[in-house]
C-alpha cells in the first residue's frame, strides 16, 4: 500500500537537468513589495515560499540558487515584512513571503502584512504552487495550519518542504512524518508528495529545483 504524502523520489535525469539549467541561469532580486499595487506584471509563472519565522526559508532559497546572499536572513524573527520577488531567468518568478509566527513587530504592522499575504495568495492568477516550509524537528504547528487553510480557501496548490532534515534524529523521523501526513490529510489544496531538504548538506535541493522547473 502506498503511503499518503510519500517523500518525493529522485526525479528523472531529464527533469534534474531542466532544474539545473533553470537555476544555473540568471537569478536576481527584483523588488520588495508592500502593497498589491506594487506587484510586478503577472506575465510569467510564479512559485512562492511560505514558512514560520526561522524555518530556514532564506537559507533554502540561497541553496536553490547557489547564491550565499540572494535572500537575506534576518536575525529578528518576523522582520521581513515585504513580499520579495526574484527573477528566475525570463520564465519564472520566485517569491519569498514574510515569515509568519512570533513576529516581533507591532500588532498593526503584523495585521497589515497578513492582509497583504491574503490578498496575494487569493488574487495572483500566475501563482502555480506555494511551497510551505516545515521544520523537520517540529512538524506542522498551528500557525502552519493557518496558512494551509488560507491556501485551501484560495485554491492554491501547496507542497510541504521539510527543512533541516539533517537535524532530526532517525528515531524521531517516522513520528514526525506520521504527524505531517495526518495534518495534511485535512487540507484539500495539499499536493500529495513531500520534499525533504537540508540546505546545509544539499539534500533534496536538486529535487526541488526539478519540481519548480517542471511546473507548467
Amino acid at each position: 500500500m502506498k503511503l499518503p504524502f510519500p517523500l518525493a523520489e529522485e526525479p528523472e535525469p531529464l527533469a534534474l537537468e531542466e532544474g539545473r539549467k533553470l537555476f544555473a541561469g540568471e537569478v536576481d532580486f527584483l523588488k520588495g513589495v508592500v502593497a498589491m499595487s506594487g506587484l510586478p506584471p503577472a506575465d510569467r509563472l510564479e512559485v512562492c515560499f511560505a514558512g514560520r519565522s526561522n524555518v530556514g526559508k532564506s537559507t533554502l532559497i540561497n541553496a536553490l540558487t547557489g547564491r550565499k546572499r540572494l535572500a537575506r536572513a534576518s536575525n529578528t524573527p518576523g522582520r521581513t515584512q515585504e513580499i520579495n520577488y526574484f527573477t528566475l531567468g525570463g520564465s519564472r518568478y520566485m517569491v519569498d513571503l514574510p515569515g509568519y509566527g512570533y513576529a516581533e513587530a507591532p500588532v498593526a504592522v503584523v495585521e497589515k502584512w497578513q492582509r497583504l499575504l491574503k490578498s496575494y495568495l487569493s488574487g495572483r492568477q500566475t501563482l502555480r504552487r506555494a511551497f510551505v516550509l516545515v521544520d523537520s524537528r517540529h512538524g506542522i504547528k498551528k500557525v502552519d495550519e493557518e496558512i494551509m487553510s488560507l491556501l485551501d480557501s484560495s485554491a492554491v496548490t501547496f507542497q510541504v518542504v521539510l527543512t533541516k532534515a539533517d537535524k532530526i534524529k532517525e528515531k524521531d523521523r517516522e513520528k514526525m512524518l506520521a504527524q505531517v501526513r495526518e495534518k495534511l490529510s485535512k487540507h484539500p489544496a495539499a499536493y500529495p508528495e513531500l520534499i525533504s531538504t537540508s540546505s546545509e548538506k544539499g539534500d533534496g535541493i536538486t529535487t526541488l529545483r526539478a519540481v519548480i522547473a517542471g511546473l507548467a
